[in-house]
């Protein structure tokens, strides 16, 4: 018996040629960590240093920036998430965070995806649609097409 039967007639699971695509999906999310600057960057110290420096002051912008429009008009966690990237270019902490964060959405995703959830969901929707529709009915009953701040006390 060839080695390749003996491993398919123990039952093992996937054949050979399957364990190294296996090994590769696996090292996909492993993508080396730390800093992505050039090379001519990395061999000065001092360069490199002031590579960092400034990726994390443009970062620190961008991520201030994302924090003001989540209170401002804007895409606040869009922008956030942009900043996170511009650092995890040259942050290991960064990279760590970003991974993680990427790997929560994927997971709510499919969360959203299930189909119980998505019943609740529409069921919830429907509820809220209903009551305010209820409240705008019985605000209209009462006051008409009055603005709020219009109306006068009686």
């Amino acid at each position: 018996m060839t080695g390749a039967a003996a491993a398919g007639a123990a039952g093992s699971g996937p054949g050979p040629g399957t364990d190294a695509a296996g090994a590769a999906a696996e090292k996909k999310p492993d993508q080396e960590l730390g800093s992505k600057a050039p090379a001519f960057i990395k061999r000065s110290r001092a360069l490199h240093l002031s590579w960092q420096v400034g990726v994390f002051m443009v970062g620190l912008a961008v991520v201030g920036a994302g924090v003001a429009m989540l209170v401002l008009p804007g895409p606040g966690w869009v922008v956030i998430f942009a900043g996170m990237a511009i650092w995890a270019t040259e942050f290991v902490w960064a990279q760590l965070v970003l991974r993680w964060t990427k790997r929560k959405v994927s997971e709510a995703a499919q969360r959203a995806l299930d189909p119980r959830v998505r019943r609740r969901n529409i069921i919830l929707t429907t509820i809220a649609l209903v009551i305010c529709t209820a409240l705008a009915a019985v605000y209209f009953w009462k006051f008409g097409l009055t603005m709020p701040w219009e109306i006068e006390r009686q």
